[in-house]
């Protein structure tokens, strides 16, 4: 039998990236995968490319009517979350001395207030025993010009698989954080101005971990199956870490 099979997972930011990684690797594992996401035609698309009768609910993380509305859904046309991926998220950097309130609010409101009410609003919806996976960042634990705001929201993300596993203990709900270093996705061509300056941030990326090149996101999605699954049903309130030895050597 597949590890997921019957269950229904949700990974909000799953039109891309990471994201779209783990909803392909849920799907092929028998889940039923819904996928959340701010642009409608971009979860069209990561649809048509997961197969398996996935469902895209356009919805921003940061807007709690909108996440209550998603929730709602999920809750009329399957009753039940067994598998919750908390991975909307953005990317946003600058030095202390020009960062703005404007970036500050939005790095912060997706990722970290983003974060803690989607699972919060899902509770009602959470079927006991499920999973739940926290989507991190190897700077959550290392000091890197630049990214303050950005590691801060990440190491609250980490901080936050502590408490709500605490908290639901007696649901028997498990919450972990999957912790990715720099990943080849289309993250680079968001903050860059064109397709060269892309490829080289990407490559600049790749050599900064010692194992030099960047990572997958089925590398990822493989480790986020395994967090989703019943072989982690030992783990709660941790951490996998997966960023090519770049926090640690």
């Amino acid at each position: 039998m597949q590890k997921l099979q019957n269950k229904v997972a949700v990974v909000t930011g799953g039109g891309s990236g990471i994201g779209l990684g783990i909803a392909k690797a849920f799907a092929a594992a028998g889940a039923r995968v819904i996928i959340t996401g701010r642009n409608k035609a971009t979860l069209d698309k990561a649809v048509q490319e997961i197969g398996h009768d996935a469902v895209g609910l356009p919805g921003d993380v940061s807007d709690l009517s909108q996440l209550t509305g998603i929730y709602q859904t999920i809750d009329r046309n399957y009753g039940r979350i067994d598998v919750l991926v908390a991975n909307a998220g953005v990317y946003i950097i600058g030095p202390l001395a020009t960062f703005t309130e404007e970036m500050f609010d939005k790095v912060s409101d997706i990722n970290f207030k983003g974060t803690f009410f989607t699972v919060q609003k899902a509770l009602p919806v959470l079927n006991e025993g499920a999973s739940v996976i926290l989507v991190s960042s190897t700077v959550n634990g290392k000091g890197i010009p630049n990214h303050a705001a950005y590691a801060a929201t990440k190491a609250a993300t980490r901080s936050l698989a502590r408490s709500f596993s605490a908290e639901l203990l007696n649901n028997r709900i498990r919450v972990n954080t999957l912790t990715p270093g720099p990943i080849d996705t289309p993250l680079f061509t968001t903050i860059t101005n064109n397709a060269e300056e892309a490829k080289a941030m990407a490559e600049s990326m790749g050599n900064f971990t010692p194992v030099k090149r960047l990572g997958t996101p089925e590398e990822i999605a493989a480790a986020a199956l395994y967090l989703a699954s019943d072989d982690s049903a030992f783990m709660l309130g941790a951490e996998i870490l997966l960023d090519g030895g770049l926090r640690d050597l």
